[in-house]
């Protein structure tokens, strides 16, 4: 698929403890491919791997305002990553340096003073991202974790019950491998379908959507009737499942 089909990565650097703990499964959960970094010497190089990449800054850690300063135009001035879109997070509420990064610096995803609040920094991150088209064509995240051996499913159906390996997940629905399945037609409703997600237990009725090849089925569950608590699992489990294969990316 095109990249822009694909929507975009986002990347939080350095980020307090409020947006990692909420304003990330919020950003999950509404579609956007978001991770966390804790090194900015790295994070330059993601950027360049991911060059339609977009990353908002904490310029509260780890370095002085006049060396962010300096992160944030060199990056902005890299021919590898100037296409990267930067926005900037703070509890800082002096007048003077957001403008400087709004008016003079120029950052496209602007300056989110965290003062206002969670729910407020949320709103305006997210304007941020929608303006930014960073969720491309897609409605849902799909996390890939084949190779995870945590996510698993267990199927009952007419003629037994069937354990199969989670290949790859949404919050729309997910495709598994099973060595022995039942002969359903497509369209075929399963009740009470039940997830092992890396400790996470969901249940949720789904429907057979069809194969994928011989023995890899694709199913969609009934979202309308899941409980919600079920949802959260779920978007936490690709949250985590996304940030395990960015910590590990050799880059």
């Amino acid at each position: 698929m095109e990249q822009n089909a694909l929507g975009k990565k986002i990347f939080i650097l350095y980020p307090q403890s409020v947006i990692k703990d909420e304003l990330l499964d919020i950003l999950i959960m509404a579609g956007f491919e978001s991770y966390v970094l804790y090194d900015h010497k790295r994070a330059l190089k993601l950027l360049t791997k991911f060059p339609d990449s977009i990353m908002f800054i904490n310029i509260d850690e780890k370095l002085e305002e006049k060396e962010w300063e300096a992160y944030v135009r060199g990056i902005q001035g890299n021919p590898a990553t100037k296409d990267c879109k930067l926005g900037i997070l703070s509890y800082n509420t002096d007048k003077k340096l957001m403008e400087k990064y709004l008016m003079d610096i120029l950052v496209p995803c602007g300056y989110i003073q965290l003062k206002l609040g969670i729910k407020e920094s949320t709103k305006i991150m997210l304007g941020a991202l929608e303006a930014n088209e960073a969720r491309g064509k897609r409605k849902y995240i799909r996390a890939l974790c084949a190779d995870d051996g945590n996510a698993t499913v267990n199927v009952k159906s007419p003629s037994g019950f069937y354990f199969g390996t989670i290949l790859d997940i949404s919050a729309a629905g997910i495709a598994a491998r099973f060595d022995k399945f039942d002969n359903l037609p497509p369209n075929s409703l399963i009740r009470e379908m039940q997830l092992k997600l890396r400790g996470g237990l969901v249940l949720t009725d789904a429907v057979l959507m069809g194969k994928r090849n011989d023995n890899v089925f694709i199913f969609l569950f009934d979202v309308t009737r899941m409980n919600p608590d079920h949802k959260l699992t779920i978007h936490r489990f690709i949250k985590n499942t996304l940030q395990h294969y960015i910590d590990n990316l050799k880059i």
